[in-house]
Parts: C-alpha cells; structure tokens; sequence
C-alpha cells in the first residue's frame, strides 16, 4: 500500500499498525508529476491520501481492483467516489480523530485576531505607529449576533468557545438541525440571507457540495454590512474569491479571517494577498501534535479494516 505525499514528517504509525497484517508500506514521493503519480499508484492495493489535488477516475483506475481509499480527515471532494465504487474500492474517511478542538480553536482564535484587529495593529505599532484608536474602529464582541452556517461537531464546538465572550444571539443555517436540536443548544434556525443580513459574525462550518459552492458571493455579500466578520474553516469552495476580494477592497464588510482558500496552496496573484482587512492562515485549523498522531493511528485502523474485514468503519461511497 502506498502513503502519497503530502503526508506527515514519519509515517512509522501507520507502518506499525499495517506491517504486522503482511503490508508493505511505501511513502509515494511524486513531487507534483502526475505520470510519476499515476506509475506509482498501479496495482497498488490501498492508497492513503491527505492533501494530493484530485485523485480522478484514471488515478483511481490504476489501483487493484477491489482496493480502497484512505483519506487522512473528513473531506472527499478531491476524490472521484463514483469512479471507485465502479471498480469496487471503497473509500474511508477520518471524520472523528478530533481536530474539532483545534479547528474550534483555530476559529475563535481567527475571530478574535480578526474583530481585534491584531495581525493590522502589530505591523503599525512595529511600523512605530501609536495612539490608533478610533482611526480604525473596532465593535464589542459581546452583545453580537453569531451566524452560524452549518452546526455540526465543530461548529458547537466553537459556539461553545464564543459564548463566553457573552455573544447574545445565535442564527444557525443547517438543512439538518431540527426545533428540538436548536432548542437543546439555544440557537434559532434561519436562512443564510438572514445570517447575512443580521449577524455581525458568520463562521463557515459546511461540507463543500453543489449547494454550498460559492455561498459567499456578490449577492450574498452585499446583503452584509461594515460591521460583518466572516470567519471560515470549514472548505475554499464556500466562497468566491474574486467577489469577496472586491467586497474587501471597498470595505463593505469589517474583514474576513480564512484558514481555507478556493484554490490550494494560495496562488501569487490571490486577489486577497495584500489586503489589511483579511487574516489568511494555511489550512492548519486541523493541527497540533495529538490531532497528528490521532489521525494517523485511525487511518491506520481504517486501512487495516480494509486488509482484515474488508469494511471500513467509516465508509463513504457505500454501494
């Protein structure tokens, strides 16, 4: 089986899960040339991913028949699940190895730097700048409306985070979430143009699918106003890059604080580089040392579900 890169700095967790079951594991170092790629992932039985672009229909045409897939997290979007359940792989996620604490941390921290204006302040006082003030404004985090899109894991998890900073009402938009579970968690149910339109910080927390691309969008963004943070850790894909960039430049809204782009790695010419009214991170909600090695003990036991039973406990593309 093979452990296409990028992956972690060892890999001998895994390995000391999977050796003893007969498995070979190889660390699959392509640096970025597809037909590399694709000659190393031919007849191999099990490919364990994390961050490879697309893993499409030829890629997935190369592996045993009857193979799987590992994904190293929760997203599967770069992952043509069509095409292996036609060849019979099956694909696993990791969806439980706990980084709902970091990214909920990572999230409340991007907030905060954000509403604070932290990352704007330490470049002018370093710049030998003082006494700014009101010459930027900043709003009291208590009393806001938090929106909410998507209330899964770690989307509780950061409102759990943020109401101690006394946040007074909570707008969630979730096609899942009932009376009764709004109720139990004291949040009300609500449109993502009410979001827009009422909530001084909104946190992306969806899965990215057809519905959800490009919520964030010149319509919806200019439903928000000057005081409007938006906060995303969840996927790239919720937003429009070049709408929201213009939004930013025109200050329409307060900022924004990303941990995840459209497009990754961030290109040189992102429209939102450059922009003092924007907190970009590198899609590193998700870690610290224990969410690490969380990850690569269960994509371990998933891979050696699929050696063993032949039934990963989180199978995606059930057929």
């Amino acid at each position: 089986m093979g452990i296409a890169e990028p992956g972690y700095n060892d890999h001998s967790v895994e390995a000391g899960i999977l050796e003893p079951l007969g498995a070979e594991v190889r660390v699959l170092r392509w640096g970025g040339d597809r037909a590399k790629l694709l000659g190393m992932l031919d007849g191999l039985d099990i490919v364990m991913v994390r961050d490879i672009p697309v893993l499409d229909a030829e890629a997935i045409g190369r592996l045993r028949e009857g193979g799987g897939i590992v994904r190293y997290g929760v997203g599967v979007d770069t992952i043509d699940l069509e095409a292996a359940r036609k060849r019979g792989i099956k694909v696993a996620n990791i969806p439980d190895y706990g980084a709902d604490i970091e990214v909920a941390d990572h999230a409340v921290a991007l907030t905060l730097a954000l509403m604070r204006r932290v990352v704007t302040r330490d470049a002018q006082v370093k710049a030998g700048q003082w006494n700014i003030a009101q010459k930027e404004p900043m709003y009291r985090i208590a009393d806001s409306t938090l929106g909410l899109v998507g209330f899964g894991r770690i989307a509780l998890s950061y409102l759990q985070r943020m109401r101690s900073f006394g946040i007074a009402d909570v707008l969630v938009c979730d096609p899942y979430i009932s009376d009764e579970l709004a109720a139990r968690h004291g949040v009300r149910r609500a449109s993502f143009k009410e979001i827009c339109r009422a909530a001084q910080i909104i946190s992306l927390h969806a899965p990215a699918t057809p519905e959800t691309r490009h919520i964030v969008n010149a319509r919806t963004l200019a439903l928000m106003n000057e005081r409007t943070c938006l906060i995303n850790t969840s996927r790239g894909g919720l937003i429009d890059t070049m709408a929201l960039a213009e939004a930013l430049k025109a200050r329409r809204i307060f900022g924004a604080a990303l941990d995840v782009l459209d497009k990754e790695p961030i290109a040189a010419d992102c429209p939102l580089i450059g922009l003092d009214n924007v907190i970009l991170t590198d899609h590193t909600g998700w870690y610290s040392e224990a969410s690490v090695r969380s990850i690569q003990e269960k994509a371990g036991l998933a891979a050696a579900e699929m050696l063993t039973t032949g039934i990963p406990t989180n199978w995606v593309n059930k057929w």
